[in-house]
């Protein structure tokens, strides 16, 4: 009896030996696959590159545009816009792979159309800025009013810091001949 219970224990030892030796050896495997040269006229996955995160904001307490942007390998992953003017405000987040948004890339320029028609984002980037042009944003789902979001919001470099800066954003009214400016 005792003999039997030295031979399982043996053959467990055995069983576990195996299976750590079977795993090392499939790590190798692997390594091994990662390792080889790359064949003529294939390329090897790059690695995703840096993460960036930019945040600055323009305005005072009481009227200002804030903006927050996450860039991975130089494409822009997320970003949320926060924008003020004393008493209403006004907030969207938008990232890549959402279900609230469809996102095209092609060369320097990101278009994003958010779902239901309630507007469009075209983001155009280089080194030195971020240019977020906001076109028909639906007002109503991102700031309970009426209207829509319309304007450019810039993300620039300077000397290792980012400045932001509003060239337009306008808010349309119900009443079309009634602009006003907006966060």
């Amino acid at each position: 009896m005792i003999r039997d219970r030295y031979l399982t224990a043996a053959a467990l030892i055995r069983a576990l030996f195996a299976g750590t030796l079977a795993v090392c050896l499939g790590a190798a495997a692997a390594l091994a696959a990662d390792s080889k040269p790359v064949k003529k006229g294939e390329t090897r996955k790059a690695p995703p590159g840096k993460r960036e995160r930019i945040d600055c904001m323009v305005g005072t307490e009481d009227r200002q545009a804030r903006i927050a942007i996450d860039v991975l390998g130089g494409k822009i992953q997320s970003f949320a816009y926060y924008g003020k003017t004393k008493p209403r405000t006004c907030s969207m987040d938008v990232k890549r792979s959402d279900s609230y948004s469809k996102w095209e890339d092609n060369g320097n320029v990101t278009v994003v159309t958010l779902t239901d028609e309630t507007g469009a984002f075209l983001i155009d980037h280089d080194k030195s800025q971020y240019r977020f042009i906001f076109r028909e944003i639906d007002r109503m789902r991102y700031c309970g009013m009426q209207g829509k979001i319309n304007g450019t919001l810039i993300v620039a470099r300077a000397q290792n810091k980012y400045n932001c800066t509003v060239e337009r954003l306008f808010i349309e009214n119900a009443d079309p001949g009634e602009e006003k400016k907006a966060n």
